[in-house]
């Protein structure tokens, strides 16, 4: 079945605030479903693949600042999704890039990774280069690079398996962001290193399934649509006269 952006966006929210995310954050998570769905991305997938992950997370537990300095940030997401933790540590980059020209912020713990480059397009589009690195522990060994240009809202992606692994390699579960307000950083790898693609998504093309999916919607599950909406049904409203004859959140976007 195809919705559009705004329906789909709107009972996303929802359904992240049935989850019990606080209302921020289930805007942004939402947000960042929707943005990565429509630009190609696969948001909608991500998040058929995790919701069995997120249900069983404690969402009053927040995120924790390990350490900082004025140059880097470490935040420890205690083992949930970057759909719930990622705001923080990004904030937290973006005041100490503006403040110093640089900053590395290190996301310990964190689980759904990709769904974070939604997240990253926002302070890309607040005139600040960004670029997040993580290492996934399948088997090949892959590694993802993310790229934003100051000022853009799409990245260029790349995902890719190495041949020879690391002898000290263990388990990763983190992010590595770096932000500069004065200069584009993008991957440049060397022209020696041999590299089996498994992705290379460029800007262009993820402006292409925007323009898409605005014009024409987007295609949905019938079993996942029906998931967001039970899932939204479970917003608690406070008892009172109003509730009682039906006041609430609903399940359609027009309420």
């Amino acid at each position: 079945m195809k919705v559009s952006f705004n329906e789909l966006q709107g009972l996303s929210r929802k359904a992240f605030s049935g989850v019990g995310f606080d209302d921020g954050d289930a805007s942004d998570a939402a947000d960042m479903v929707v943005w990565m769905e429509a630009h190609g991305l696969n948001g909608i997938q991500s998040l058929k693949r995790s919701l069995a992950f997120i249900l069983e997370e404690d969402q009053s537990h927040s995120p924790e600042i390990i350490y900082q300095d004025a140059d880097l940030c470490v935040v420890d997401a205690h083992n949930r999704t970057a759909l719930n933790n990622a705001s923080l540590a990004i904030e937290l980059g973006y005041v100490k890039c503006r403040a110093r020209g640089l900053s590395v912020t290190k996301i310990r713990h964190c689980h759904n990774r990709m769904l974070i480059v939604g997240y990253l397009s926002r302070v890309a589009r607040r005139n600040m280069s960004v670029t997040a690195f993580w290492r996934d522990s399948h088997q090949p060994l892959t590694e993802i690079l993310v790229s934003f240009k100051a000022g853009e809202e799409a990245p260029e992606i790349c995902m890719y398996s190495l041949d020879d692994i690391p002898d000290d390699t263990e388990p990763n579960d983190g992010i590595t962001l770096v932000m500069v307000n004065h200069v584009n950083l993008m991957p440049d790898f060397k022209a020696d290193q041999t590299l089996n693609n498994l992705l290379h998504q460029d800007k262009h093309s993820m402006n292409n399934w925007q323009e898409h999916a605005l014009a024409e919607g987007i295609e949905v599950e019938p079993e996942m649509w029906d998931r967001l909406k039970e899932l939204a049904t479970r917003i608690l409203v406070e008892s009172s006269d109003d509730s009682r004859q039906g006041a609430g959140a609903g399940t359609s976007d027009n309420d």
